[in-house]
């Protein structure tokens, strides 16, 4: 079941950036630099230098072997370094953006072609794209004593690498800011830069706390539609319960419209978000050309609370769909478009 739900979140990745609209559409589809988080809980392992059955809690401080880096990864396996990786190829954003937040940005060689933040790490070597074939070649001429594989890499694809003699370390996307800061500890460890993680891990509880006490005495829940992309805008992908994007807009005081669909990222139909008349829509697709305007154009839309009282807002997708450390930054841009009165 478990590689099913990820074969699935890869098919409908590849299927939303397929799809490039014509001209009557409203946006480009956008490109795949995202990560969905699993709709399944991954437990983290409680201790990764102990076999995954000796897990009891994902927040249990992790620590390295006195000599020597041994890990299990988070399908299981036992990943050995003499001492920190120094020579990183990363498959993915999460951990690009994760290593570099934690100052272990220089020690990265590699990156796949959509991982683009920060504005630095478009100064390492590009070895293309992840869909389709892996570029096995260019990893391996790298020379990496690690590579770093997130959930869009596929079990197979992780066993493709190792039998070409790399050391791959698998990590499953974080569910909950406590994976989230599990997966910053065990990347701090990797890397060598375990002080500066748990300092990055510090803080960004604190701004998750900060937000919490902020909306403590808020009552009214408001209803909100966030919208993935448009290809087909009568027809819109949205996120369903149990993602990331779902677990933001609760912590953000607000209630998932797209919570009544079946499967983590679906399409809605026009007639569904007319009958929930939700009170907030935030556009994750703006950067790819949809605005309030042309939202309030689709047929049965312009009467939809949302936009008769501009509370249609256009999105920085990325804050939310790439399981890092902006997903903080993400929670409070919610929390503020939901909830605006209770940070003035």
């Amino acid at each position: 079941m478990y590689r099913k739900i990820v074969f699935v979140l890869a098919i409908l990745v590849l299927a939303l950036t397929a799809c490039q609209p014509g001209p009557t559409q409203e946006a480009s589809s956008p490109p795949p630099p995202t990560e969905p988080p699993t709709p399944v809980p991954t437990e983290a392992l409680a201790d990764p230098t102990q076999a995954p059955d000796a897990a009891e809690s994902e927040e249990t401080p992790l620590l390295p072997e006195e000599e020597g880096i041994v890990y299990f990864d988070d399908l299981g396996r036992m990943i050995e370094l003499e001492e920190p990786a120094s020579a990183i190829v990363t498959l993915g954003p999460s951990v690009l953006e994760s290593l570099f937040a934690i100052g272990a940005g220089d020690q990265v060689v590699g990156r796949e072609e959509f991982s683009t933040f920060p504005e630095e790490a478009l100064e390492i070597t590009n070895i293309g794209s992840l869909f389709g074939e892996l570029p096995a070649e260019a990893i391996l001429a790298l020379e990496p004593d690690l590579v770093i594989a997130p959930e869009i890499i596929t079990q197979e694809q992780v066993q493709a690498l190792e039998d070409l003699g790399l050391t791959v370390f698998y990590q499953a996307n974080p569910t909950s800011f406590e994976g989230l800061y599990v997966n910053l500890e065990v990347l701090g460890v990797l890397s060598g830069h375990e002080i500066e993680a748990l300092e990055l891990i510090a803080g960004l509880e604190a701004r998750v706390a900060a937000v919490e006490a902020a909306l403590a005495n808020v009552e009214e829940r408001p209803t909100v539609f966030y919208e993935l992309d448009a290809t087909d805008p009568q027809n819109p992908f949205t996120t369903g319960a149990g993602t990331f994007i779902d677990t933001l807009i609760a912590m953000a005081g607000g209630e998932n419209i797209g919570a009544v669909l079946e499967g983590a990222y679906a399409q809605i139909s026009s007639e569904e978000v007319i009958l929930q008349d939700p009170d907030i829509i935030i556009l994750g697709d703006a950067p790819y050309g949809v605005t309030p305007e042309n939202l309030a154009e689709r047929a049965g839309w312009a009467d939809l609370s949302a936009v008769q009282s501009g509370q249609v807002y256009p999105f920085d997708p990325f804050l939310v769909s790439v399981p890092g450390p902006r997903l903080v930054d993400g929670l409070e841009a919610f929390a503020e478009l939901i909830h605006p009165e209770a940070f003035e």
